[in-house]
């Protein structure tokens, strides 16, 4: 969801918050349900073993007991789409809400860990406003050269189908995502490419959740693919053996990508149901 805030802040503001939220709803439960109907397809065709059945009981209170958890999602999304907060202030009332839940009610960390977890998160924080800095100027430099103007006018001369220029699109967002890092791509490539789909007349909305898709499919890809070389270390199984098992996951994740960029109301119903556009 924090790419969704970047993809809005990369696109100046233009585009809602909220709306990026909800719209990638259905894009989510398509990714989440095909990628689950692989699962049950390979589990049950290779003989995989079945979990022991839980208790109603021990069921109910692991949900309980996941509530307070769950409690920051609403107050971000509930927050935002009520008018109450701003999606600034949501960040930091939910910040404040799990800070109150980790501490008093889960009690994940002691007292004196907490200068540890506060230095880790002013790193962090430090790398993503140098990154939006660096940013913005990149943005200011492109403006003064006129390189979205440049490269609108380069797509726009391959062909003046947006669907063919959509497919385009999706091939260089898909490379690009395989070898760097979600939010710097957003930050340097939305300024350039949105006015590309602005000028076919595709909704800023709906190409969000496009890049997002594509670069989601980029963090389990090789080379760089981190998310694939995280599970490679938790599995301790070779990359190798690991991208291989991955194939016929990528078939279901370009399927749901074309979907998504084909199908316009995937994105944006959701939005329009609730008056959000």
């Amino acid at each position: 969801s924090h790419n969704s805030v970047i993809y809005s802040l990369a696109a100046g503001g233009t585009v809602s918050i909220a709306t990026l939220f909800i719209a990638g709803v259905l894009p989510g439960l398509l990714l989440g349900m095909g990628l689950m109907a692989l699962c049950l397809c390979f589990a049950r065709k290779r003989g995989y073993p079945k979990g022991e059945r839980i208790p109603f009981k021990q069921a109910l209170k692991t949900m309980l007991d996941a509530l307070w958890g769950l409690m920051t999602v609403v107050i971000i999304l509930g927050g935002i789409l009520s008018g109450i907060f701003t999606a600034t202030e949501s960040a930091a009332v939910a910040c404040l809400w799990a800070f109150f839940v980790t501490m008093f009610i889960y009690r994940d960390y002691k007292w004196n860990e907490l200068p540890k977890l506060m230095c880790r998160t002013v790193k962090t924080v430090t790398i993503v406003m140098i990154l939006i800095g660096f940013a913005a100027a990149f943005g200011a430099v492109m403006t003064y050269m006129q390189l979205p103007m440049r490269i609108t006018a380069f797509f726009t001369s391959l062909s003046d189908n947006k669907y063919v220029i959509l497919m385009y699109l999706n091939i260089m967002l898909l490379l690009i995502g395989t070898l760097m890092d979600m939010a710097p791509i957003i930050l340097i490539l939305t300024p350039v490419l949105l006015p590309v789909t602005n000028a076919l007349g595709i909704d800023p909305v709906h190409f969000g959740m496009i890049m997002m898709v594509n670069l989601g499919i980029g963090l389990i890809t090789p080379p760089v693919g981190s998310v694939l070389f995280v599970a490679s270390a938790v599995s301790k199984q070779k990359i190798e053996a690991v991208v291989k098992e991955m194939l016929p996951f990528y078939g279901m994740l370009l399927v749901v990508l074309g979907m998504v960029t084909y199908i316009p109301a995937i994105s944006l119903w959701l939005p329009h149901m609730l008056g959000m556009q």
